[in-house]
């Protein structure tokens, strides 16, 4: 993704929150506007994108109080000492959170300020189509095979239905269930 399409999509996202992006060009880059298009051009020379990713208007609308939001956190490792005083090495898988805290936005603009590439640091909080169907993909691989569908028990009768979760496709037929069990047959 070039650093123009990444600007592009920071800029949907804020605007999407009620940023005024064409009002905070015309007031800080420049007076003329010729359209979005340029707008992006100019913000992705040189480091004039630092005066968007910077701007508390572009941060707070970017960040809103109370939104919904994906980003994914990165894979960390790190040593921490264990009840016993032994020194442990913790490895943390990297997830996709989906919550913001009020005024999270000043947290982020203080983090970005302190990462050595503020692009990259924002660019975690997008998450495109591509990556969930990547995300989706590793799921389903690492699921087993019952677990396509929830099971229902009915209260008082011994008889059990499945439902298909349209998250997932069903079984294939090639892999029988391990145990046959007669309360599933139909």
């Amino acid at each position: 993704m070039t650093r123009k399409e990444l600007l592009h999509l920071l800029v949907v996202r804020a605007h999407a929150n009620g940023f005024a992006f064409r009002q905070w060009y015309r007031a800080t880059i420049d007076q003329k506007w010729t359209g979005m298009e340029t707008a992006l051009n100019i913000l992705s020379t040189g480091h004039r994108y630092y005066a968007l990713l910077f701007s508390h208007a572009f941060a707070e609308a970017f960040w809103k109080h109370g939104e919904q939001m994906q980003f994914t956190v990165p894979a960390r490792e790190f040593i921490r000492l264990n009840n016993r005083g032994e020194t442990i090495r913790v490895q943390r898988k990297a997830y996709t959170r989906r919550t913001l805290k009020p005024n999270a936005w000043r947290y982020h603009l203080r983090e970005m300020a302190d990462a050595e590439e503020p692009l990259r640091y924002i660019r975690k909080f997008l998450v495109t189509e591509e990556e969930l169907q990547e995300q989706l993909t590793e799921n389903r691989e690492n699921l087993p095979l019952f677990s396509a569908y929830t099971t229902r028990f009915i209260a008082g009768k011994k008889n059990v239905s499945l439902k298909q979760d349209s998250r997932y496709p069903p079984p294939s037929h090639d892999h029988p269930p391990a145990a046959s069990d007669p309360s599933l047959s139909g």
